[in-house]
């Protein structure tokens, strides 16, 4: 009889596998280089995030391959050699976005995923970018990336375009870096 329990209970303890929680919050902070894209090279040039901050819920599970992410990011840019750079050198810009999307992992690691956000974007200079003259705007965003948790951090690097809209656009390579937990 106690043979059997204690094969009822072996049993009961085999069975499927419980999927891991990785940690679903991110904070950590991002750095890149933007140019602007199209007639906005001129008028925008290239240059660098000398500062930028991002935040992300994106829960996910090691058994399953798909997930959602939603990130906010904020961006304080030096940009040199376009038209807009016309009182003071560089460019100034902030750029805060929102962002939703997928995370897929392709691989078999549980830590690496591929990621597709879009979302919408505030942009703010410190001079008039020709052709609208305006130091501010609004419009979409969209970018992909790669996210790899590694010890309690997340790193993460990005292909960014934006402003989707009326605004100046621009694309951007960021790499970032995070606390990652709950």
């Amino acid at each position: 009889m106690r043979l059997l329990a204690a094969a009822a209970v072996l049993a009961s303890s085999a069975g499927a596998a419980v999927a891991e929680p990785m940690p679903p919050g991110q904070i950590g902070l991002v750095f890149g280089v933007i140019s602007g894209t199209g007639a906005d090279a001129k008028r925008l040039g290239f240059g660098f995030y000398e500062l930028g901050i991002q935040a992300a819920w994106q829960p996910a599970t090691t058994e399953r391959p798909w997930g959602f992410s939603a990130r906010w990011s904020a961006h304080f840019g030096m940009l040199y050699g376009g038209q807009a750079e016309q009182i003071e050198a560089p460019l100034r810009t902030v750029q805060m976005d929102v962002m939703v999307g997928i995370r897929y992992r392709p691989w078999k690691a549980p830590s690496r995923f591929l990621t597709l956000r879009a979302g919408g974007e505030l942009l703010r200079a410190n001079e008039p970018i020709p052709p609208q003259m305006s130091r501010s705007f609004v419009g979409g965003v969209a970018s992909v990336g790669f996210d790899q948790y590694f010890s309690g951090f997340m790193f993460n690097v990005d292909v960014r375009y934006g402003l989707i809209g009326d605004g100046p656009r621009s694309l951007a390579l960021l790499v970032g870096i995070g606390f990652t937990g709950p």
